[in-house]
């Protein structure tokens, strides 16, 4: 776009040296290069203020690690990678013998405790026993109640459901794994059915222009040549950068020297854009440009711009 500016004022002045027969000299020419440096400087000042760019954005979508709630042998996985699901349907199921069977156990001792909490019972209305064998006997029956509980929602566990609606990605837990109730150790990634949020990451100098509504535009890596139009929705009011965390160190500037980029999301309301959206994975690069209510006369240059980085994205080195 530079270029094209730079070609069309040569052009101009070309014209008007031609027209009204301005002669060429030593005050002449190095004037209409310095009044062209000052012009199309201070337009392209201009509009990198009032129509910020971003040549960072990316397509986000939100994922659960699954973690089971217990940890066993996997004895089957009936979900199918990138296949949609329903909340509720199963993953995956855990081996649930040893639960059922703690869940037996537990059960034919609370049966057994009933008992003998009957007969304490019995006992102390006939004055043939003291009050603390019956509040035993409670306390026996109390505490086994909470560890059926506790067993029988362990068992539960082992059939490991979608937490939302959704579907499993580069799922590569099979039949014979074993699963741990460990965070750290998550066994697939859910990806949640739920719009996707695309981000453009501006430069704090454009801070005074990033406004809630305001027209944007823009151009993904992956749809060369195809510019769509959107609209602020949201200016994150704070950033990355000045995250301060509870720990034992004293807070320290040199981690985080750089300014960090001010994250805004853009609703894409372009129709032509459903057509593409389906096909666009998370986490598509693209490139961002807004459009503010001040010197709308300039935002054309920006517009040819994007418009000139989208038919590049045809264009790349590697083979």
């Amino acid at each position: 776009m530079d270029l094209l500016l730079i070609l069309t004022y040569t052009a101009l002045c070309i014209i008007i040296f031609k027209i009204f027969r301005i002669p060429a000299n030593k005050w002449t020419v190095p004037t209409a290069a310095l009044g062209g440096i000052a012009l199309i400087g201070t337009l392209i000042f201009v509009m990198n203020y009032n129509h910020p760019y971003a040549e960072v954005g990316r397509k986000y979508f939100v994922t659960t690690p699954i973690v089971p709630g217990v940890s066993g042998l996997v004895t089957e996985v009936p979900a199918v990678a990138n296949v949609p699901l329903k909340k509720g349907d199963v993953l995956f199921q855990i081996d649930a013998t040893p639960f059922k069977n703690r869940k037996a156990a537990l059960k034919a001792q609370l049966d057994m405790a009933a008992l003998d909490l009957k007969r304490a019972i019995e006992l102390v209305a006939k004055n043939a026993a003291p009050v603390r064998d019956r509040d035993q006997a409670q306390s026996r029956v109390d505490e086994l109640t909470a560890q059926l509980a506790v067993a029988e929602y362990e068992l539960n566990q082992t059939t490991v459901r979608a937490p939302t609606d959704g579907y499993c990605t580069q799922l590569i837990l099979r039949p014979g794994m074993m699963a741990a109730s460990f965070p750290l150790r998550p066994v697939m990634v859910f990806v949640h059915d739920e719009e996707n949020k695309y981000v453009g990451w501006f430069r704090q100098n454009s801070l005074l222009r990033l406004q809630k509504e305001d027209a944007a535009e823009v151009a993904f890596d992956g749809i060369p040549g195809k510019i769509f139009a959107g609209k602020v929705t949201y200016v994150f009011d704070v950033l990355a950068e000045g995250q301060v965390i509870a720990s034992g160190n004293l807070i320290d500037v040199s981690p985080n020297d750089t300014p960090g980029r001010i994250p805004v999301i853009i609703e894409i309301t372009d129709p032509a854009f459903r057509q593409y959206s389906q096909e666009l994975p998370g986490g598509a690069f693209g490139q961002t440009a807004l459009y503010s209510k001040h010197a709308k006369h300039v935002a054309v240059i920006r517009k040819v711009l994007l418009r000139m980085a989208s038919w590049l994205n045809y264009l790349f080195p590697f083979h």
